[in-house]
């Protein structure tokens, strides 16, 4: 019996070996794919609601489910939508707020309210500043028109959910990819609140002949027609903040605040080679998306999920459809590997503020030597002394955007010894 045992034994402990070392290897890939929590690729973060061969709809999968360190996100989400030209987005409404951004081409957008009341609204990219964007409140209904005969519509919205973290869209029309949420009530309902009879309600409401091939569906230019007059002759409604307009010959940036929202939305240009200097921002989670182009990026935050002073920097390549998110108060530096242009969503925007680590404007280590003993605690954080690092900020003549070319010849010869000083964390390396 012992004998047998043995062997038994032998088994069991081999196999709970096996387990551990595959459950160890599951939390190294794990960790492994959380290197850079921070990045969303395009390929296997966007989640498709709806397509045919009119549009899309898809959803950035949740914030904080891709990290815990991105926690605070978790009430927000990410939609894109798009559309072939002269196509009707179908009347819905959603449990969230929405806020619509046009990232290329034109839209109608229509919003309808209780009393027959109507809100027309044309949106296009075409602003040289900034694209036009629209507040949608939750439960609106609203439907959406691409008028143009050639170009396709491109929207981001920022969605605020409003019951729990999902987001719903609650399509009034039945057709072949889903049904009519009316259709969920029982029979007698629809009969006494339409006072007719149900297989009436159903012929015109919910029948499958005649029914549209989704929610995206061509529409007549005649149609487009008699919607673009309302649309243009109505009063058009943007955000009632002002602008912030930064820029020069290597890049520019437009940022806009909407106080009732607590959000910031931003449009940002980069030309090739450009670099937008190390900053941070003080209080807004900001959520980059890139619409065009591509971008190197780093990021400088702590390291893991603890409380530490020790720093690491997050990088990532960027290209069309991408989303990098930058937690405030953590510094980060963007290049331009193409002429590539951005919209960004700022979260808790009140009150916030960007604060600049290099150039000439707007930065706050230059505002430490320019203080009354300012000169001194420089040289107590630095290891130059107070004039020597003045000295060399002055050196930067350029504020937000400059030259990323500049001495790259000299960093490709000190790259060895740039990896050599791999360890010393909290620093930007290039």
């Amino acid at each position: 019996m012992m004998r047998a045992r043995v062997p038994l034994l032998l088994l069991g402990i081999l196999f709970l070996a096996s387990l551990s070392a595959s459950f160890a290897t599951s939390l190294r890939e794990e960790e492994e794919s959380q290197d850079n929590p921070f990045y969303f690729n395009s390929d296997n973060s966007w989640n498709t609601l709806f397509k045919n061969q009119y549009g899309h709809i898809r959803v950035l999968q949740r914030f904080d489910q891709q990290s815990k360190r991105l926690q605070n996100l978790e009430d927000y989400r990410l939609v894109e939508f798009r559309s072939k030209p002269e196509t009707l987005l179908l009347p819905q409404q959603a449990d969230a707020e929405l806020l619509l951004v046009v990232r290329s081409g034109s839209a109608i957008l229509v919003l309808v309210k209780p009393d027959d009341r109507r809100e027309y609204f044309f949106l296009t990219s075409d602003n040289p500043i900034f694209s036009d964007h629209q507040k949608i409140p939750a439960g609106t209904i609203f439907y959406l028109v691409n008028p143009d005969p050639k170009q396709d519509l491109r929207i981001i919205q920022l969605a605020m959910p409003v019951n729990n973290l999902q987001i719903h869209d609650f399509f009034l029309s039945s057709t072949e990819a889903q049904q009519s949420y009316l259709q969920e009530f029982s029979k007698h309902i629809p009969e006494a609140s339409f006072n007719s009879k149900f297989e009436e309600i159903n012929r015109v409401l919910f029948a499958e002949e005649g029914q549209q091939e989704g929610v995206i569906v061509n529409i007549d230019s005649e149609q487009i027609e008699e919607l673009s007059k309302h649309a243009k002759s109505s009063s058009r409604k943007s955000l009632s903040k002002q602008d912030n307009t930064i820029g020069n010959e290597f890049g520019n940036l437009t940022e806009r605040t909407d106080n009732s929202l607590n959000v910031l939305i931003s449009s940002m240009e980069m030309k090739e080679g450009a670099l937008f200097v190390p900053h941070y921002y003080s209080k807004a989670i900001v959520i980059l998306v890139v619409n065009e182009g591509e971008a190197h990026v780093e990021l400088v935050g702590p390291k893991g999920n603890k409380e530490t002073l020790e720093f690491e920097s997050y990088r990532a390549e960027l290209s069309k459809d991408d989303v990098f998110v930058i937690p405030a108060a953590y510094p980060v530096a963007i290049k331009a590997t193409s002429n590539v242009n951005f919209t960004g969503f700022g979260i808790n925007a009140n009150n916030n503020n960007r604060n600049l680590l290099a150039g000439k404007t707007d930065n706050v280590i230059s505002s430490i030597g320019r203080a009354l003993d300012g000169k001194d605690v420089l040289g107590l954080t630095f290891s130059g002394s107070g004039e020597e690092v003045m000295k060399l900020i002055n050196k930067q003549s350029g504020s937000y955007f400059v030259d990323g070319h500049h001495h790259q010849q000299e960093q490709q010869k000190g790259s060895h010894q740039q990896e050599q000083q791999k360890g010393r964390k909290g620093a930007f390396v290039y």
